[in-house]
């Protein structure tokens, strides 16, 4: 029997409808007497719920809510999952929009930051929604459905801009649309000869891992290459059901990665973040990115300095394999975008060496070359792109010019 069945009132549901999706959809536990009828909490607990649901919506699916252990006060699964009183515990640092998604968005549900790619919110519902949601000025009030009018004025734009070449299809979560209107959506971005890379970011395989039905997977590979971008946090996540989601998605060609939020007392360890990371590449994931928590509203209690990244990243570099090491990343507050961060292992440096540190402390001396051709400016793929899509500071290595001078904010600069 499933470990979540194992809870009342579940224990009587039978296994077609507990691995039926839209069932769990339908069953989540959306309020505070589903929270009491299924997991039986302290009044504590309650309280907590009371008082963050007044600010920010709940839901959790039976699976999910199966997996929580309510002794454990550090259980990592009731931490993302319950609300509590903290969240309506509002820091002065706190933002609505921190990323600024919709100073960047030329038309509604579509944010173009970056020159090649553009991030676009196609549903506001989830499964379960997370109680470190970036995004909960748009998701986990009411559940947005998908609207057909302003996807295709996104497209619209996405046509219009041969730049783009790479689609992050976001919410919410586009798991939680039908096949059909998924495929609607699949099949409009794969008619734009310019698009080549179709991301989906989806915590399905982590909350509701019966979403990958046969059907589903089947039309989804008729629109490869795609990209799964998903969200596991901890190891307690990385279950027989989750394991069998990402090997059904590994086994059909589908590249699975995996972008981890750093949470005070969930994961703010590097033992355990090294656990995580060491087991999603057992189930065929990819550790993508470690981000620093945004400074989003009622979620300051998640968040840890960066100075705890940094020594994550210390303990993960070198102590286990380099494909167990994500990119340590700050979304910078006002749309600055993803800035990696790394300890610093480049001591010294002069025309002719290079002094280093290694992950053990030890010192290393690097004698630089003494010749300084290259290809760039001969080949074909450098030629036609060196001067007309290079921004920002490294638009001083190719172009003819010494200032850079940020107009309006510094991720859009302008050369002068």
């Amino acid at each position: 029997m499933d470990k979540a069945k194992e809870k009342k009132p579940f224990a009587g549901v039978p296994h077609h409808q507990w691995n039926d999706w839209q069932w769990q959809i339908r069953n989540r536990l959306a309020n505070i007497d589903d929270v009491i009828r299924v997991l039986d909490p302290s009044q504590e607990i309650i309280q907590g719920i009371r008082i963050a649901v007044k600010y920010f919506r709940m839901a959790i699916t039976p699976y999910y809510a199966g997996l929580i252990d309510l002794d454990d006060p550090y259980c990592p699964i009731k931490a993302q999952a319950i609300p509590s009183a903290h969240e309506a515990e509002f820091s002065e640092d706190d933002m609505v929009d921190p990323l600024e998604e919709n100073h960047d968005s030329p038309v509604p549900g579509l944010t173009h930051r970056y020159p090649d790619r553009v991030l676009l919110l196609v549903t506001g519902t989830c499964s379960g929604y997370c109680r470190h949601c970036t995004r909960r000025r748009l998701v986990g009030t009411v559940d947005l459905d998908f609207d057909p009018d302003r996807f295709q004025k996104a497209i619209d734009y996405i046509v219009t801009h041969p730049e783009i070449r790479d689609v992050v299809v976001s919410g919410g979560d586009p798991l939680t649309m039908s096949d059909e209107q998924i495929e609607q959506i699949l099949k409009a971005l794969r008619s734009i000869p310019h698009v080549e890379i179709i991301r989906l970011g989806t915590r399905t395989p982590v909350v509701l891992p019966m979403r990958f039905t046969p059907e589903l997977i089947e039309m989804l590979r008729k629109y490869q290459p795609l990209y799964i971008a998903t969200h596991f946090n901890h190891a307690r996540e990385i279950t027989p059901e989750s394991t069998k989601a990402c090997a059904v998605l590994a086994d059909k060609g589908f590249p699975i990665v995996n972008q981890t939020v750093l949470l005070r007392n969930v994961n703010d360890c590097p033992h355990v973040m090294k656990q995580l990371n060491q087991k999603l590449l057992t189930i065929r994931v990819m550790p993508y990115y470690l981000y620093q928590c945004d400074p989003s509203r009622g979620i300051s209690h998640f968040r840890t300095s960066i100075g705890k990244g940094v020594h994550i990243m210390e303990a993960l570099r070198g102590h286990t394999s380099g494909l167990a090491v994500p990119a340590f990343v700050v979304d910078l507050p006002g749309g600055g975008g993803k800035t990696p961060l790394m300890p610093n292992y480049l001591l010294a440096r002069s025309d002719d060496r290079a002094v280093f540190r290694n992950y053990e402390g030890a010192i290393t001396v690097y004698m630089e070359p003494h010749r300084w051709d290259g290809i760039c400016g001969h080949d074909p793929a450098c030629s036609q792109e060196r001067y007309r899509t290079q921004k920002g500071p490294g638009m001083l290595m190719t172009k003819p010019h010494t200032v850079l001078e940020p107009q309006k904010r510094s991720i859009d600069p302008e050369i002068v």
